[in-house]
């Protein structure tokens, strides 16, 4: 299976970054053999629209599942159009969420942050 992890670095031991539209990197990660490949967010300093090209990076990159902390309507949308389920990670390493997920530990994320939440909007 293959899996892309919001991550605040560009290593397995690198913690997971809290949020999905804002995260620094995506680390996409294979399962069964754990090959990685990290990829730059590009999307990070957008001024708008971060979650929705993040998350159409993450679906050219052909993952099934997305780990990350927080992930906001927009992106969300684009991710479930592309059938691509959404678990709740813990502020562990890449590597930890990944062995969370694998035991079948981590939640499927169904309600979203408000719009802007990365970008400091409260609720």
């Amino acid at each position: 299976m293959k899996i892309a992890m919001s991550a605040k670095g560009k290593t397995l031991e690198s913690p997971l970054d809290q949020r999905f539209g804002r995260a620094a990197n995506f680390i996409v990660i294979q399962t069964n053999n754990m090959e990685v490949e990290v990829v730059d967010n590009s999307a990070v300093a957008a001024s708008g629209g971060a979650g929705i090209s993040a998350a159409e990076m993450i679906v050219k990159k052909d993952v099934e599942t997305v780990i990350t902390g927080n992930v906001g309507p927009n992106a969300m949308n684009v991710l479930k159009a592309a059938k691509i389920k959404i678990y709740k990670g813990s502020a562990e390493s890449v590597k930890e969420n990944v062995e969370l997920f694998k035991k079948g530990q981590l939640v499927e994320i169904s309600k979203t942050v408000p719009a802007h939440y990365g970008m400091g909007a409260k609720q």
